[in-house]
């Protein structure tokens, strides 16, 4: 027997949980989900509201951690794309009037796209050119929201007011809003998470850490090194975007001072304190 027929023969005795990359995540995930709900009943209604910018800001962060940690890619303006989907939500719920999963569904899909179109320019673009860019898309992008052909869409200086979400009637009159927009976000964490993790691990993910080490051997290895790294700043882009919604739904307000430079460099710098590469960082660099 070779010893690539042991290590399968091993592999296979191996319990379902750990052959199994989405049930293994899966038996982390809800037992988060149990454990944020526990956390959450157990503070008063100003922690809870920490609670929520916490997770909304780890999902912000995680999805710079695979931008930045698998890919290799630096960006200094994800905090233009948390402004695009705090703006779209805002826009969404209020004008629209649309229910709120759909909004953060499609916040994050449009986000994405726009993250997308911001990979086609970034993946001919290395090492402080491409910092550069994106920096100048942080300093730049909030500041539509002031431009005169946009002052009345985008509500300009002042911003767009988000009305808060209704907890459902079934959770009692009294229950505190705060505690349901931790539960929001706590769900969108877990949920996004747990995609991320299973993103990671996946093939997609294994390209990305091979474009990270050396694109020349990614390539020779067949790894299509631009379509990576425009994929990355796609999902990376859909968590910044994700983040934006619900931060839009938390202080119920979407404006420009909300979006400044300082916040890109913020995300980065929990990114890099929690590890780059680590989903468990994101949540630890979030919380400080």
């Amino acid at each position: 027997m070779t010893e690539t027929q042991a290590a399968q023969r091993e592999a296979s005795r191996a319990p379902l949980w750990r052959r199994s990359t989405l049930l293994r995540h899966a038996c982390f995930a809800v037992p988060g989900l149990l454990g944020f709900w526990l956390l959450s009943i157990a503070l008063d209604p100003f922690a809870n509201l920490q609670l929520a910018q916490i997770a909304y800001t780890a999902i912000a962060v995680a999805g710079l951690t695979v931008l930045s940690g698998l890919s290799g890619q630096i960006s200094l303006g994800h905090g233009a794309f948390v402004a695009v989907g705090a703006y779209t939500a805002a826009l969404l719920l209020e004008n629209a009037e649309w229910s709120l999963a759909p909004v953060l569904v499609v916040v994050t899909a449009g986000t994405a796209l726009a993250g997308t179109l911001v990979g086609v320019a970034a993946a001919r673009l290395r090492g402080p050119y491409l910092a550069g860019a994106t920096l100048a898309l942080a300093v730049g992008l909030p500041s539509l929201a002031d431009y005169h052909g946009l002052r009345d869409l985008l509500g300009g200086a002042n911003g767009l007011i988000v009305s808060p979400p209704v907890p459902p009637l079934s959770l009692g009159e009294t229950f505190p809003l705060e505690r349901w927009q931790s539960w929001i976000c706590g769900i969108c964490l877990v949920v996004a998470l747990f995609l991320l993790a299973n993103l990671s691990r996946s093939r997609l993910g294994r390209d990305m850490r091979l474009v990270r080490e050396d694109e020349d051997a990614a390539a020779l290895s067949g790894v299509h090194v631009a379509r990576t790294q425009i994929l990355a700043f796609c999902v990376s882009a859909g968590c910044a975007g994700l983040a934006g919604g619900l931060f839009a739904i938390v202080s119920n307000l979407a404006a420009p001072g909300a979006f400044t430079l300082a916040l890109s460099l913020s995300l980065l710098t929990a990114a890099v304190l929690g590890g780059l590469g680590s989903l468990a960082g994101a949540v630890y660099g979030a919380v400080i």
